[in-house]
């Protein structure tokens, strides 16, 4: 029995588990917001936490483990420089967890992991294709049914006769 056992095994050994754990915490703190399943979010959720309280102390130990955890220096880099100081007023509650629906496959639930200062970008859209009338593609494209110009209907004339040589 798993009798107050924390944490979820995911399916995966203690190596690949924390390496998910890394690479989610990662891709959240550089794009602002994934979207993976619900037990992966619950799990990861305290994890992003804690690095952003790293970003928010800053300093070069706390630096040292973020790097030691994320192991990108660029996705570190961000922490530092910009969402640990976004959210230095905070007492903490740096993400959230919204609800998306089932995945098509397996029908696992499927969350977005967001920071809750994320604002998604916003997405223009293409301009709308515009439809050219019949009238216009006549006007602009010269057809074969076109009046040709003034030829006879019946043989074409030779344009020279060649002589009739003799062998």
């Amino acid at each position: 029995m798993r009798h107050r056992r924390s944490g979820r095994k995911l399916g995966r050994d203690a190596s690949h588990r924390k390496a998910l754990y890394s690479n989610l915490t990662g891709a959240l703190i550089e794009h602002g917001r994934i979207r993976t399943t619900a037990a992966k979010a619950k799990e990861v959720k305290p994890v992003a936490e804690q690095m952003i309280t790293l970003g928010r102390r800053g300093g070069v130990p706390a630096r040292r483990q973020a790097l030691r955890f994320l192991r990108s220096q660029d996705v570190v880099h961000k922490l530092f420089s910009d969402v640990g100081p976004r959210f230095a007023g905070r007492p903490g509650g740096d993400s959230r967890i919204v609800r998306v629906g089932p995945r098509l496959g397996d029908a696992a639930e499927m969350v977005y992991l967001e920071l809750v200062d994320y604002v998604p970008p916003e997405v223009s859209a293409p301009p709308p294709r515009q439809r050219r009338e019949r009238a216009e593609e006549e006007d602009q494209e010269p057809t074969a049914e076109a009046e040709p110009d003034e030829e006879p209907i019946g043989e074409p004339e030779p344009d020279e006769e060649e002589p009739a040589t003799a062998s």
